[in-house]
């Protein structure tokens, strides 16, 4: 879709008389997404969000690891009943583990998904007010490369910085 979207652009830039001058600028939204303040304030936000749930799964796994480093230790002493319980357990808790961190990282991405969301809801208004103020004809946001000279990303994280 978005091969097909750039062939357009590049056809009807093609297209344009040559004695007119085409404006063309870059953002580089994965750039955007790691140094715009907005992004850096939401990516604290999910850390604080998260801290506790992180913290439990972390000694969720300790205990998950002092299990198995017992019952390898003493399963040589342990009754076959006793060993096959204390299995038992270990595996009930690596499942519950298991789920737990599944569920941890469905609900982290889905927070994460729903903060740059709004993050390039934000960036996108900016960077139409940057193009409408310096005329630009056509701002993208994808390329394999864009020259240095065309790239505006450094004003629109500065724009959305300044914009708090």
């Amino acid at each position: 879709m978005l091969r097909k979207i750039a062939i357009l652009i590049t056809a009807s830039l093609l297209a344009l008389p040559a004695a007119a001058e085409t404006k063309i600028g870059f953002v580089n939204t994965e750039k955007i997404f790691r140094e715009a303040a907005p992004a850096v304030r939401a990516q604290k936000k999910i850390e604080k969000e998260f801290e506790k749930r992180d913290q439990d799964m972390q000694r969720l796994a300790k205990q998950l690891q002092s299990m198995q480093e017992g019952l390898e230790k003493n399963a040589v002493t342990m009754s076959e009943s006793e060993k096959r319980n204390k299995e038992r357990e270990f595996n009930d808790l690596n499942r519950e583990f298991q789920r737990k961190q599944r569920e941890f990282r469905e609900d982290l991405n889905q927070r994460r998904n729903e903060e740059l969301a709004a993050v390039l809801e934000r960036a996108n208004k900016t960077i139409k007010a940057i193009a409408e103020a310096e005329k630009f004809d056509v701002i993208l946001q994808e390329a394999v490369y864009a020259a240095p000279r065309i790239d505006i990303t450094d004003k629109v994280i500065k724009a959305l910085s300044d914009g708090k």
